[in-house]
């Protein structure tokens, strides 16, 4: 099983064009849009493209080998 990194969340949520920028996955949020058409993007399992998805507490993302735990 892969390593889990976990990103900590002060608020109820983030969408996931600002969990791309915690997890230094992109610079600007306006690199949100274009990683997610180049790259397959998993939440809780279920491929989702939309930077404005919200993400909350003990949700899971992959993003190809990496798996991140929304905390």
């Amino acid at each position: 099983m892969a390593n889990i990194k976990e990103i900590e969340i002060n608020d109820d949520f983030i969408t996931l064009g600002q969990f791309l920028k915690i997890a230094d996955l992109i610079s600007s949020g306006g690199e949100a849009k274009h990683f997610l058409m180049e790259n397959s993007v998993l939440i809780n399992k279920e491929e989702d493209t939309r930077r404005g998805r919200k993400l909350h507490k003990g949700d899971i993302v992959e993003i190809g080998s990496e798996v991140y735990k929304i905390c």
